[in-house]
């Protein structure tokens, strides 16, 4: 192997030239290019989507399911404006876990408004 910037022969395997200094560069793999870690770290997402996702956790509380609901779609408006932000699977769980636990949250009311109309 010789150096790319002074041509001296060097070991194989060789990431560094004594002659002149010429170091290799290797891609750092951090945070910010790694896949599995931007899946655990929001990096590059929309806040709005990551609140969302976090609502749609939450949304199993049947109170904060129209909450989940109204961020997941807020959060897709938002996502539609900066395509650039990641996001959208966070976005959509909040949708449909909001929507699903909004629907028995008006189950549940709706059965309860029955049963105290047929008491009284």
């Amino acid at each position: 192997m010789f150096c790319p910037s002074c041509g001296v022969q060097l070991p194989d395997g060789t990431l560094y030239c004594q002659q002149c200094g010429w170091q290799e560069m290797r891609p750092v793999v951090g945070a910010d290019n790694d896949p599995a870690m931007r899946m655990l770290i929001p990096i590059g997402r929309s806040p709005l989507a990551v609140i969302a996702g976090y609502a749609g956790l939450f949304a199993i509380i049947p109170i904060f399911a129209p909450f989940a609901l109204l961020l997941g779609w807020l959060a897709l408006r938002d996502l539609k404006k900066h395509p650039e932000n990641g996001g959208k699977g966070r976005a959509i769980f909040a949708i449909v876990m909001g929507g699903l636990f909004s629907a028995l949250l008006m189950l549940a009311v709706a059965s309860i408004a029955i049963s105290v109309a047929n008491d009284g």
